[in-house]
This record gives C-alpha cells, structure tokens and sequence, in this order.
C-alpha cells in the first residue's frame, strides 16, 4: 500500500496540497492519506516565569495550557473536515483518509518525519506558504529542513 502523509498548517497553502493529491493521486484503491496537523511548542505566554509554581499554581497554569489546546485544535477541525471532504469527492474512499493532530511539538519538521517515518509513510507532501525572501536561510523553513531530512521518502512541495 502507498501511504502518503500531508502536512497541514493553515487551509489555503495547506489546501493547495490537498488538491494536489485529489488531482495526481486519488484514484487508486492502495492508497492511504494521512493528514496531519503539528500545532508548535507553547508560546511564551505559558512559559514559567523564573519561579518554582506550587502545586495550586501548576493545576491552575495546566488547565489554561489545555484550554489553549483545545482552542487550537477546535480551529484546524474544521479545516481538517474539509480536506477529507475534498479527497472523498476527488475519489478517495473514508477509510482511505486519516487525520491526526499533534500537540506540543518542539519541531514541527521533525514532528512530520517521525509520524511519517512511524507510519510507514513513503511520500510527504506540503503546501509551501509564502515566506519573506531570505529569511528561511536564518531560521530555516519546514519544507527546507524536511527535504533535507527525509532520506528515504519523497517530498513534494506545491507552491
């Protein structure tokens, strides 16, 4: 079976890898799609302060750090939903088509090499989202650092 996992970040260059697949990939019975959304580390806002929490306080700082979680997930549902939506009506079966949300990632490119390589996965495809000319050389982008890193699998990267 070829197995194919899509990183998904926001819904327009996300959904421009969805559509993608739809139109190179979906018809085929051996085939599964997985997509996949890495929501990054915490921000700063949730981060100690420099002092040691109490027990009371670290209760209290978990449940706005699974608040914050659940919002985050609660938004990219939605855009989930419509990209399995998308690849059914371009001729994937429902049980072809996987989603997964992964939370507290410390890298989201290292996040996606480990799903795909855990999974099985053969092919990684993204949607490339525009960035400022030059600054992915500074601090890297996730499709750069994924074609670097994904030896032994195929990346694709729609623009």
């Amino acid at each position: 079976m070829r197995k194919v996992l899509i990183g998904v970040h926001d819904k327009y260059c996300s959904m421009r890898a969805v559509e993608y697949m739809g139109k190179h990939f979906s018809l085929s019975d051996d085939l599964e799609v997985m997509l996949v959304h890495v929501l990054p580390n915490l921000p700063a806002l949730f981060w100690d302060e420099g002092h040691i929490l109490t027990d009371a306080e670290k209760q209290e700082r978990q449940k706005v750090v699974d608040t914050w979680v659940s919002k985050q997930r609660d938004m990219i549902e939605p855009i989930l939903q419509s990209m399995v939506r998308h690849l059914i009506k371009s001729g994937l079966r429902q049980e072809q088509v996987k989603m997964k949300f992964i939370s507290g990632s410390v890298d989201v490119a290292d996040s996606l090499l480990d799903e795909a390589k855990a999974g099985g996965y053969q092919t990684i495809l993204m949607g490339r989202c525009g960035i400022q000319e030059g600054k992915h050389l500074l601090v890297g982008s996730i499709p750069s650092k994924l074609i670097q890193n994904a030896a032994g699998m195929g990346v694709c990267i729609v623009q």
